[in-house]
């Protein structure tokens, strides 16, 4: 297994007002520190589900109806500062109904070049949605398909997939994927530790990870004195073949104050 990742999962909704690219490396750089050896790691969301698409967060022309972007690049600036700092990156869209064989490559050939960034990313939950957070579930055909394309930009980059239920993702499909669980409105800690050895135990030996820190489960998580060091350290003793634990934006300025 790889040197544990520890970070945190940037959109540009889940924090309110961005505290900026500086913050988000003190942020990385924290979350790491937590955990012997572990490198700064992040999911770094580049495409919002809007309408039933998705809208990028740079520039772009696009033949494909359900993609839309914003006029001003607003990823640069912090790739620059991650890739001077040694960050791994992932780079999410969440696709609605865009063709994700297509965001792959729009994306990637736009920040492909940055040194931090190791793949991009899925979130199931919004991908072919009709405007619920459940999604379409995966087949072992779309998750090759889909790696391939990330690896015809760079042939060491991976994909990641992410969803709260097993069965959303590929069912045998394991080249190349990173599976990510995002599932949260637990009772306690150990009612989260039970899920998370389950999924990572229906994977294994392949490597997964967790985004954890959400508001839902704050009436247990604020109990502790460091909630990302008990969360992540739990969750590594529980799962051995997990890589990589994420904060989410949430509840950030809470845990990590500017």
């Amino acid at each position: 297994m790889k040197s544990l990742g520890a970070g945190f999962r940037y959109s540009s909704y889940g924090i309110g007002q961005d505290p900026g690219p500086d913050y988000w490396l003190s942020v990385g750089t924290r979350m790491s520190a937590k955990f012997s050896g572990a490198q700064p790691e992040c999911i770094w969301i580049v495409g919002n589900f809007t309408g039933l698409g998705t809208r990028l967060s740079f520039p772009v022309k696009s033949n494909d109806a359900y993609v839309t972007s914003v006029d001003v690049d607003t990823n640069e600036q912090a790739l620059n500062l991650f890739d001077e700092n040694g960050f791994k990156v992932w780079l999410q869209v969440e696709p609605g109904n865009a063709d994700v064989e297509g965001l792959i490559h729009v994306v990637m050939e736009r920040y492909g070049h940055h040194t931090c960034v190791t793949g991009f990313g899925v979130d199931v939950e919004w991908y072919r949605s009709d405007g619920s957070a459940e999604g379409k579930p995966i087949t072992d055909r779309e998750a090759h398909s889909w790696v391939q394309a990330v690896r015809s930009i760079h042939p060491n980059m991976r994909l990641f997939l992410k969803h709260w239920k097993t069965a959303w993702l590929p069912p045998t499909f394991r080249d190349g994927l990173l599976l990510v669980d995002d599932s949260q409105q637990f009772d306690d800690l150990s009612h989260m530790v039970r899920e998370f050895s389950a999924w990572g135990n229906h994977f294994a030996p392949a490597p997964v990870a967790f985004q954890f820190g959400y508001p839902a489960d704050k009436h247990w998580w604020s109990l502790f004195q460091d909630p990302p060091e008990m969360i992540g350290k739990t969750i590594q003793e529980h799962v051995p073949n997990a890589s990589a634990l994420f904060w989410v934006d949430f509840s950030m300025r809470e845990v990590f104050p500017p």
